[in-house]
């Protein structure tokens, strides 16, 4: 049998996406998860990929920009490999402004978002409408942008892995090592980093989302009360989520019950919505909120694909990209601040 060209521990989004570009080159390629696929935070329910604002540019948000203008034919591929919808939609999002200085520097950013986003998408300040799924606005205005998309974290990953098998990749739950060695294992990979550097590489964080009987397909995301409100093209209003970096157990409690009360306040068509699924996880957090990509010190032949925390889903074309350039064809792309070696 011929042995493997890549090998990826972690079959969460970054594992699965480093995957599925390495195979799309070419590259026998096997993923490893002893726990299986999206077992981690990338099962989660929420998939907001969301923009950050446009705004004192830097590396990290020109990578996220081109990420999530390369999300519509990433998916596309894999849908159409795998036959499985990943739930992936552009349907944009709205943010509800809360007084005059909040106005003023949205429409401040609606130049700085036309330079920087050149053309791909906008941000803008519109008159709220009172009609469809539109959010509360105390001033009566709205951001709009039409950059923010949405995924379905939990069926993203199952068409990753039905794409990655249909070209002939193999899916693990326990296998050694073989040709190169992506390290994707989430918020336990960035524990175990630590305890074995002595220093904090990186933490887990846990986040909490609730899945309501709602069904708005094609409206666009909301954030607004401090909340993620992301319609699913499954007639399903995904809501969330925590960022605890205190926590007991992972089980569902209070912190969720505040965010759904601030959905329903923020969104009133979600009032009377049944809670059918609640759900937490440990979000993957490198010490520099950025992902942590690269070559791991030390170990020749091995690399990481760490830290997504909150934007790993929207990263994750981009992250896959440059990845495979530097594991199979040695061109290293990868930002400044998102270099591996610096978190050792």
């Amino acid at each position: 049998m011929a042995r493997m060209d890549v090998t990826v521990r972690g079959a969460g989004i970054f594992g699965l996406s480093c995957a599925w570009a390495c195979v799309q080159r070419g590259a026998r390629t096997r993923i490893v998860d002893p726990f299986g696929v999206g077992a981690g935070a990338s099962g989660g329910i929420v998939g907001a990929l969301a923009p950050h604002v446009p705004e004192n540019w830097n590396d990290k948000k020109a990578f996220q920009l081109d990420s999530l203008l390369m999300a519509e034919r990433f998916w596309a591929g894999v849908e159409a490999v795998s036959g499985m919808a990943p739930g992936y939609g552009r349907t944009g999002r709205l943010q509800p402004l809360a007084d005059d200085h909040a106005v003023a520097l949205a429409r401040g950013r609606e130049a700085t978002a036309a330079r920087l986003w050149q053309g791909h998408a906008d941000w803008q300040v519109i008159a709220a409408t009172g009609e469809g799924v539109e959010p509360t606005s105390p001033s009566g205005l709205l951001i709009r942008d039409t950059l923010s998309a949405r995924i379905h974290p939990g069926q993203a990953c199952a068409a990753l892995a039905a794409a990655l098998r249909a070209r002939g990749a193999e899916i693990a739950t326990e296998a050694p090592d073989e040709g190169a060695v992506i390290w994707a294992t989430g918020a336990a990979g960035l524990e175990e980093m630590s305890r074995q550097t002595g220093q904090m590489v990186g933490v887990a964080v846990k986040g909490q989302a609730a899945l309501l009987d709602f069904d708005a397909p094609g409206a666009p995301q909301v954030f607004a009360g401090g909340v993620h409100i992301v319609p699913h093209a499954d007639g399903t209003v995904a809501i969330g989520s925590t960022s605890e970096r205190s926590f007991e157990g992972l089980a569902t409690d209070a912190h969720l019950d505040a965010v759904i009360a601030a959905a329903r306040a923020a969104l009133p068509l979600l009032a009377d919505a049944r809670v059918i699924a609640r759900w937490a996880g440990l979000r993957p957090r490198a010490r520099s909120r950025a992902p942590m990509l690269g070559q791991w010190p030390g170990r020749q032949g091995h690399f990481i694909a760490n830290g997504g925390f909150k934007i790993g889903f929207g990263m994750a074309p981009k992250i896959a990209e440059v990845m495979a350039d530097l594991v199979l064809e040695g061109r290293d792309a990868i930002p400044e601040g998102f270099r591996a070696e610096a978190l050792f």
